[in-house]
């Protein structure tokens, strides 16, 4: 099948490299999460797909032709771009910013026609908006305003769909209703979606495809592929913040051990090495010396530690 997107010894940054030597395509009708911390070039790379950063090394084609002899309209045509912190214009309705999508195929004067008119209603429908088509921006929540930026990119008909982060300040409900929505757009309207997210154990779900950058690289593939040839991805990660916490063994799976730890260093000081933790599926057995107790629950565990300090200490 032919690829839509394709970079080819691609290397991106300014001065250095932010990420260097990608090879990797994408097809229509896939979606593609993008993953990496903070600064570490997501957005840098969105823009050079783009073509508004000047490529280190190598290309980067779009429907077989490069980026970077492409002017914006031809891009625009090809790319229909929604960010996380748009924004909102003043007193445009949900149909005026849906029908503003239209005007990167005509001057911004030109009045849409009656075929512009019905695909924005279509589009109106399919995002379940209908009944806010008349409301204010300002007037919204932040799940419909944000399917509302979504069908503005819609009204572009562009094949290819690039987004920054769009479920940022969502709640659960709402990410995975868009999340949902971007995937079923892929399918049923053929178009090939990028997007980041940090919420990535979430949005793995819609993606068929991850790019997650990393030391500089690009690792890629199919995400389930990705995520268990890099065990760091879901393996749960201690973080030791209180210096003067001493823990208790743990015995335990890792996401209860993590939890658990986490649990008690946020409500210890103290030296907690002489106890023993261990989990029994439905509950937490706690030993110390020849001492057992049972505990149906983290609030029962620490007063049952805290009973055991107090004890101890008053001995």
């Amino acid at each position: 099948m032919k690829h839509f997107l394709d970079l080819k010894n691609t290397s991106i940054g300014y001065s250095e490299p932010l990420i260097s030597d990608i090879n990797t395509s994408l097809q229509l009708g896939e979606v593609c999460l993008l993953m990496g911390n903070n600064g570490i070039g997501k957005t840098t790379l969105i823009k050079s797909i783009l073509g508004q950063n000047k490529l280190l090394k190598g290309e980067i084609s779009i429907n077989g032709k490069s980026n970077q002899k492409l002017n914006s309209n031809e891009i625009a045509s090809q790319i229909a771009i929604v960010f996380s912190k748009a924004e909102i214009p003043d007193n445009y309705t949900v149909t005026d910013l849906i029908s503003l999508g239209k005007y990167i195929h005509y001057p911004y004067y030109f009045k849409l026609n009656e075929t512009d008119k019905q695909e924005i209603s279509d589009i109106i429908t399919k995002l379940n908006l209908s009944e806010y088509q008349n409301k204010k921006l300002t007037e919204l929540s932040d799940g419909n305003l944000q399917k509302v930026f979504i069908g503005r990119a819609l009204a572009q008909n562009s094949p290819f769909i690039i987004l920054d982060e769009p479920t940022t300040h969502l709640d659960e409900e709402n990410k995975l209703m868009i999340l949902s929505l971007l995937r079923n757009l892929a399918k049923s309207e053929n178009k090939l979606i990028l997007f980041s997210s940090h919420d990535w154990r979430l949005a793995k779900e819609f993606s068929d495809k991850i790019w997650w950058i990393k030391d500089k690289k690009l690792i890629r593939g199919i995400s389930e592929e990705v995520i268990l040839s890099n065990p760091e991805l879901i393996t749960p990660k201690i973080l030791d913040f209180n210096q003067t916490f001493h823990p208790p063994e743990i015995d335990a799976p890792k996401l209860e051990k993590e939890m658990m730890f986490s649990f008690l260093q946020k409500n210890f000081s103290q030296n907690l090495r002489k106890f023993k933790l261990t989990f029994k599926n439905d509950f937490w057995e706690l030993n110390l010396d020849n001492f057992y107790d049972n505990c149906h629950s983290f609030q029962q565990i620490k007063q049952s530690l805290q009973t055991l300090i107090n004890k101890g200490n008053s001995n």
